[in-house]
């Protein structure tokens, strides 16, 4: 099979940069639902606009590629070994392509292996099957929406639907409270996976392969069909909307199945994947490795246009937008509230969990007095001539900083953080107490928001590794909500609390 690890790198390829048909027309449709002029409305369309920019430069949608998980079907007598060697080189190439970002660390010492290679990455599965071709399906899941997965041990008590017990009623109530607890930290509208029964190994396995289905296929279990139809048309009904916003969208599918378990355990376990669904799939040939037929309709077909930014632009007229450039004074932070759009341009510099805990400790290598902090760990490529390049670079889930954020704020007189998610109490009190603000960026969008920067000017912290690295950037025109303002309001903390009085809505037995 001399092609065998060119056909995997397509498909790798593929699978970062352009998302496939039916997770467009989720999308799409979400767009159809939502209200004109919301702020889920612009998130929705700036998604859109995101989706088209990363297939027309092939690279990725979304800054974290995740953890690459592989599904591999081989005829019998295949050689998964030679194959496996295959699929990890591809990887790797992917990875110095910038297709995929280097995401795989030591877990002990923290460093980066650069490749995306190591103990336990790439994850690869193989399975064998009577068919003479192989098919190989990947799915590309970020950390963000991988830490948003959540498994309930029934009978258990859960905050606003109470008792979940071991029946179909109480699986009903743990996947509402699974999408409730994600927020907008998983970059909703997203998409989920349950697994009923197994262990909590084989559930989670059995979650996450929910997530290859097909968006628009029907399931085969009546019960389990009703009980998809139930989640696709109540967790709307939480208000909690793209990116956490508020809205109409919140869930764009809904998948479960099911497998048989020990009498002492009952697990529903809740995979939860981002709008940036990135999963794809071959069917290879056998002898040749050659791709003979992808698995789901290719992303193409399905345009995701600019018209729809536009007009979501337009409708939002009366939205008030601030332009700032950096370094911010307090002033100008006082005087912006949740809600108003905010256009950064000159220097930021981006700042994930290494970087925030090495502050505690250390001066900063540049001075941030007035600065803006980006939660961000991108994809950047390096020209031939030394220079970097940012290819990808979208928000990291902001609530990991939670820890260290409101200190590195009072200690080096930052002005603005940028994240998605947004952040906890101690944060809002010191932006209150500073004079800062949270600005919610739009998560996955990591080609909007690539082009707003125009320069690297330079890189701190690099034993770090890429993602983890204080970069240094000359920005233009990076546009971002006040979703947490200086006066001690933060529409996260109301969006969560509006939902979980709706979510209260649903704790009577629906299913005899």
């Amino acid at each position: 099979m001399k092609h065998f690890q060119e056909s995997i790198y397509k498909l790798i390829v593929e699978t970062s940069t352009n998302l496939p048909a039916d997770v467009r027309q989720a999308i799409q449709a979400a767009q159809v639902k939502e209200d004109a002029g919301t702020r889920s409305a612009l998130s929705l369309s700036t998604i859109a606009n995101n989706i088209h920019m990363a297939e027309c430069n092939v690279s990725p949608i979304c800054q974290d590629t995740g953890m690459p998980t592989f599904i591999v079907h081989t005829p019998v007598g295949a050689n998964q070994i030679e194959m496996k060697k295959q699929i990890i080189a591809a990887v790797a190439q992917a990875t110095k392509d910038s297709k995929l970002r280097t995401n795989s660390v030591d877990s002990l010492t923290g460093a980066n292996s650069g490749d995306n290679v190591g103990p336990g990455t790439p994850v690869i599965h193989f399975e064998q099957w009577e068919k003479d071709e192989i098919e190989a399906k990947l799915i590309l899941k970020g950390g963000g929406c991988e830490n948003k997965n959540i498994q309930y041990s029934l009978p258990t008590e859960l905050e606003g639907l109470g008792k979940a017990g071991r029946d179909l009623d109480g699986i009903r109530k743990c996947i509402m409270h699974a999408v409730y607890q994600a927020q907008g930290q998983g970059c909703s509208a997203g998409f989920i996976g349950v697994g009923i029964g197994g262990d909590r190994t084989t559930g989670y396995e059995l979650a996450k392969h929910q997530l290859f289905r097909a968006a628009d296929d029907v399931n085969p279990n009546e019960e389990l069909r009703k009980l998809e139809d139930y989640v696709m048309e109540n967790a709307n009904k939480l208000g909690i909307g793209t990116m956490g916003f508020g809205g109409q969208v919140t869930l764009l599918g809904c998948k479960i199945g099911v497998m048989n378990r020990l009498p002492a355990s009952f697990f529903v376990s809740v995979a939860y994947n981002c709008w940036a669904f990135r999963r794809q799939g071959v069917l290879i040939d056998a002898g040749t490795g050659e791709i003979q037929e992808w698995v789901y309709q290719k992303g193409e077909e399905v345009p995701m246009g600019q018209e729809e930014a536009s007009a979501a632009k337009a409708d939002a007229g009366e939205r008030r937008e601030v332009v700032l450039h950096t370094p911010i004074s307090e002033e100008q932070i006082r005087e912006l509230r949740v809600g108003d759009v905010v256009i950064i341009n000159g220097p930021m510099h981006t700042g994930r969990d290494a970087l925030h805990k090495y502050l505690m400790d250390h001066d900063s290598p540049v001075d941030l007095n007035g600065a803006v902090i980006y939660h961000c760990g991108p994809v950047m490529a390096k020209e031939a001539d030394g220079t970097w390049v940012v290819k990808a670079a979208g928000p990291t889930t902001s609530i990991r900083e939670e820890p260290y954020q409101g200190d590195i704020i009072k200690k080096f007189g930052i002005r603005a953080v940028i994240g998605k998610g947004g952040m906890g109490a101690k944060t809002l009190k010191a932006l209150q107490e500073h004079g800062a603000v949270y600005l919610n960026a739009i998560g996955g969008a990591a080609q909007y928001y690539a082009q707003c920067f125009k320069k690297v000017e330079g890189v701190d912290l690099m034993e770090f590794g890429i993602p983890e690295a204080m970069w240094h950037l000359q920005t233009e025109g990076f546009a971002a909500i006040v979703t947490m303002d200086s006066h001690g309001n933060s529409l996260h903390a109301e969006v969560e609390k509006d939902s979980r009085e709706k979510l209260s809505q649903f704790k009577d037995p629906v299913f005899a």
